[in-house]
């Protein structure tokens, strides 16, 4: 089996050209390249490989570029960092993935099902894998997620815009969802809470109890309370408690912390 290998970690790509080899001595790794550009070129100066191995990373772009410069016709493992949620696009649109580092185990197990996909399809394995669909939705997902920069609210008999990065603190008094800016100025909002939570930037803010969704600079003072819970004092002051739920302080301790 003729085999490239796409990275751009020379460490990496040593030890993943050994564990190849050991799983299997008669695989030979034909080239080894470490960017876009060095991949195009390789595969359009060399008979298609019967498998890539290929990073997501490199060192000038994503490596899902190569699939608009040339067409890949060989079979393609990824290598990859990417989480569990874009890892799903793997499963369904190339032969494997194996997150870094990559295990012995895994990469085996990669091997078996390049073969049972090569007995199922032969050399038409190729059209059975959606490399277009996996780079649309990986790059859908990679776009930056824009959230709300302001809020137009009523003040009187006049609408006001308010940017997102005044607002201290959103919560909820009976059926009514109010914010509360660093001037200490009261607002109504017209969403609920758990539409909120849908479009403010969780680094920015953060629902620590069903009725509080707070600013990272309101929180003044944080003290433990009890069963596990914490109180937490905020700037401005509101005549209500601030309690966070057991279920929300280790999240809670994670955000503060970033």
């Amino acid at each position: 089996m003729q085999i490239l290998v796409i990275e751009d970690e020379r460490l990496a790509a040593n030890k993943l050209k050994k564990t190849i080899t050991e799983i299997d001595a008669s695989f030979h790794i034909a080239g080894i390249t470490d960017s876009i550009v060095s991949s195009v070129e390789w595969l359009k100066n060399n008979p298609q490989p019967d498998l890539i191995f290929m990073d997501i990373e490199l060192a000038d772009g994503q490596s899902f570029e190569i699939f608009n410069c040339i067409d890949v016709k060989s079979p393609v493992i990824f290598t990859t960092s990417y989480d569990e949620y874009a890892i799903k696009a793997f499963r369904v649109n190339s032969v494997d993935y194996l997150l870094k580092p990559v295990k012995k185990e895994a990469l085996a197990a990669s091997f078996l099902k390049y073969n049972r996909l090569k007995l199922a399809y032969g050399t038409n394995a190729m059209q059975v894998l959606d490399f277009k669909s996996l780079i649309i939705e990986l790059q859908e997902q990679n776009k930056p997620r824009e959230y709300r920069q302001r809020f137009l609210v009523k003040q009187g008999q006049r609408l006001v815009s308010i940017e997102a990065d005044e607002i201290a603190f959103f919560y909820t008094d009976g059926k009514v969802v109010f914010f509360q800016t660093k001037a200490k100025a009261k607002f109504i909002v017209d969403y609920a809470i758990d539409e909120l939570q849908e479009f403010i930037d969780p680094m920015k803010f953060f629902r620590i109890n069903r009725q509080f969704l707070i600013a990272i600079h309101s929180v003044a003072n944080i003290h433990s309370y009890f069963n596990g819970r914490l109180k937490l004092e905020l700037r401005p002051s509101i005549d209500k408690e601030v309690i966070i739920s057991r279920e929300r302080v280790n999240d809670f301790k994670e955000w503060m912390g970033k």
